[in-house]
């Protein structure tokens, strides 16, 4: 039998700060070149690229989390059967942290013993583990570390099943995922559905990240004989595998640095992949075929590769990722038409082969020995016909909400009836008037009274933000009329128009913002401006006007700091830093502002303690901390010698000073 109930996942976990008042804007450029290997097919490479531009809002940033872990009991959904025990998370992206096999008492996924957020994802916290369901965006998905809606479901025989389903604010388009467990199953079932509202086009983004775990004699197996590779800057090029760096790569603790690749499967070749150890066992994800990606990425060896490793859970833990997506590459997304639905289902479970023939050297032949027990487990023919059985599922109502996802989604539909326009969110994503809260009041208030309510100006929160083009509509329709016409409706309006990148109404609104009241959000826009303008010195006067007018929230101060020190005014810098109330002062980023500044005056004792602070906000690639140490050693160094430091004493504290773990995040190393 199947049974699907909700129960307490407790493990330690870090605790996790409010959003960042800020709003950060796309990036102007939509599209971005990928430099590719020339020998890549035109029709391979046509989407590389293609509107995968860096997107945050309407969301806000998760940036202020810490590594003190605490046990933490998070709602689990747990969905059974006499097979597989899966285990889901809907406070947390709906991630699917365990699959369990109970024949062979064994887990699947790469289980994280903790929670613990790092500075990866588009709206910054991230996790590693068990499986991540990504979409809309290029990137780790904005809700990874937010909550879902989960429900309870008739599964095709009367069995339970589970969905989870949210309304995507930066594409506003609605999203399910039905997870299928059938008694007689060894395999669970994840049937998606992306749904484009509209009519017209938009750029659909999708991948499943699948953590396994890393051991020496795992090895990655996917039905493809060369993939996309690429080392530092160069292009992605084209290699024959499995041997990469003069070793098989397949095997990812032989990978030296941080790297992926991308799988390039032939014509005929149904999609899976698969991670199997010594043994021969292991995961398998098989899909059909809209699902056409395949990817591996791994953290290589070095010390940065494996302090991440550890950073993201605990010492002695390490994971790999193998990955499914809509594109090719992973920077892509894919035009999905108008009023269309896009579906799949991806299978996940237990794999066992030959031993000696999944570890052959002999490539082709190992992927084809695991390719012929996926096969004979779950056939694509079977899998296909599934998928459509599947299919009357997907539009089964809700018959429980198990938990509560945020209440956008309602509030859109409140809007759509207001404004007397067809509702297209399917029935069966049931988004509930109750799920409405606070972040979506002031938005409500503007459908029902005409206007956003105003707040205080030294208020340190303006509020959640709106993108979608149909509320900046409604709000200067109503500002027009009279109605809330306030320096907060003037910074909201303002927000919305940079973010569709019209500058020229943005620097209105936020003028006219700071004339109606005069505050910190509206004239932090404006130095956002002036800097895309190449204005600096007015951006960084702009950002200290911001500063004395308030709210003096940290997160301006953060952004003050970092503004002071890439214009190089230490002196400035460090008195910005002394003069902070002593919350901000904490702060790991104006520690590390501060420790410069000090660096940079030659006041070496004052750097010293900053390598020992437990760092939780890194960013992934970012090398701060590593660049600090150098020049401190350096400093050192020609100070002992009584002469001016310079890049040979860098160069010396790079080869004889090597920095200690807890700092180095660097990615990238030599290749050996």
């Amino acid at each position: 039998m199947t049974s699907l109930r909700m129960e307490d996942y407790v493990i330690p976990a870090a605790t996790m700060g409010p959003e960042n008042p800020l709003p950060v804007f796309r990036d102007v450029q939509e599209s971005f070149t990928l430099p590719v290997d020339p020998r890549l097919p035109d029709e391979e490479r046509r989407f590389v690229g293609w509107k995968a531009q860096y997107r945050v809002l309407p969301h806000r940033l998760l940036d202020t989390y810490d590594r003190v872990k605490k046990p933490r009991a998070f709602k689990a959904a747990v969905l059974e059967n006499a097979f597989l025990r899966a285990t889901f998370l809907p406070e947390l992206g709906g991630r699917l942290v365990s699959l369990f096999n109970k024949e062979r008492n064994l887990e699947l996924l790469d289980k994280n013993p903790v929670w613990q957020p790092a500075n990866l994802a588009l709206r910054n916290a991230w996790f590693s583990g068990g499986v991540e369901w990504n979409t809309s965006c290029f990137g780790h998905y904005h809700l990874t570390c937010a909550p879902v809606f989960a429900a309870r479901i008739e599964g095709l025989n009367g069995e339970p099943a589970l969905r989870i389903y949210e309304w995507d604010r930066a594409k506003a388009f609605p999203w399910q995922i039905d997870f299928h467990l059938p008694s007689d199953s060894r395999f669970l079932f994840v049937r998606v559905r992306l749904i484009n509202i509209h009519d017209e086009e938009i750029p659909m983004y999708w991948w499943s990240n699948i953590a396994a775990p890393e051991t020496p004699d795992t090895r990655v197996l996917v039905p493809s004989d060369t993939a996309l590779h690429h080392s530092g800057d160069n292009p992605l090029e084209i290699n024959t595998l499995p041997t990469v760096f003069g070793k098989d790569a397949m095997y990812v603790t032989n990978v030296p640095v941080a790297r992926e690749f991308y799988f390039r499967p032939e014509p005929g070749n149904r999609p899976w992949i698969a991670a199997l150890k010594g043994d021969g066992r292991g995961l398998v994800q098989a899909s059909t075929a809209r699902l056409q990606g395949r990817k591996l990425f791994c953290w290589g060896m070095t010390q940065g590769g494996r302090n991440w490793q550890s950073y993201l859970a605990q010492p002695g833990c390490a994971y790999l990722e193998i990955q499914a997506g809509l594109g090719k590459v992973q920077p892509t997304c894919l035009p999905m038409p108008g009023r269309a639905q896009w579906m799949w289902t991806e299978a996940y479970g237990l794999l066992e082969a030959d031993a000696k023939k999944v570890h052959s050297p002999d490539w082709p032949n190992a992927w084809r020995a695991a390719q012929a027990e996926l096969d004979e487990k779950l056939p694509q023919a079977r899998l296909d016909a599934l998928h459509e059985e599947l299919g009357r599922v997907t539009v089964r109502p809700v018959q429980e909400v198990l938990f509560k996802g945020s209440g956008w989604g309602a509030l859109e539909r409140r809007r759509l009836k207001a404004a007397k326009q067809e509702d297209r969110i399917p029935r069966e994503l049931a988004f509930g008037d109750d799920s409405l809260g606070a972040a979506q009041q002031p938005w409500l208030d503007l459908i029902e009274k005409g206007a956003l309510p105003e707040v205080s100006a030294q208020a340190e929160d303006p509020g959640h933000f709106q993108t979608q083009e149909e509320w900046r509509w409604l709000l200067e329709r109503n500002m027009a009329a009279g109605r809330g016409a306030h320096w907060l409706a003037y910074y909201h309006l303002g927000v919305m128009q940079l973010e569709s990148l019209d500058r020229v109404g943005a620097r209105k609104s936020w003028e006219k913002s700071n004339e109606l009241k005069a505050n910190a959000w509206a004239l932090r826009g404006l130095a956002l401006l002036a800097r895309h303008d190449g204005k600096r010195d007015d951006a960084l006067e702009f950002l200290k006007r911001a500063w004395q007018t308030g709210p003096r929230t940290t997160a301006l101060a953060i952004e003050l700091a970092q503004k002071l020190t890439r214009s190089e005014r230490y002196a400035e810098l460090r008195a910005f830093c002394e003069e902070l109330p002593e919350a901000a002062r904490g702060h790991e980023r104006i520690r590390i502002a501060s420790a410069l500044a000090a660096l940079k005056s030659g006041r070496l004792d004052e750097v010293e303690p900053l390598f020992a602070f437990p760092f939780a906000t890194v960013r992934e690639g970012e090398t701060t901390l590593t660049d600090i140490w150098f020049e401190w050693h350096g400093q050192r160094m020609a100070k002992a010698d009584g002469k001016p430091c310079d890049a040979s004493y860098i160069a010396r504290a790079k080869k004889d000073c090597p920095p200690p773990s807890n700092i180095d995040f660097r990615m990238l190393g030599e290749i050996v």
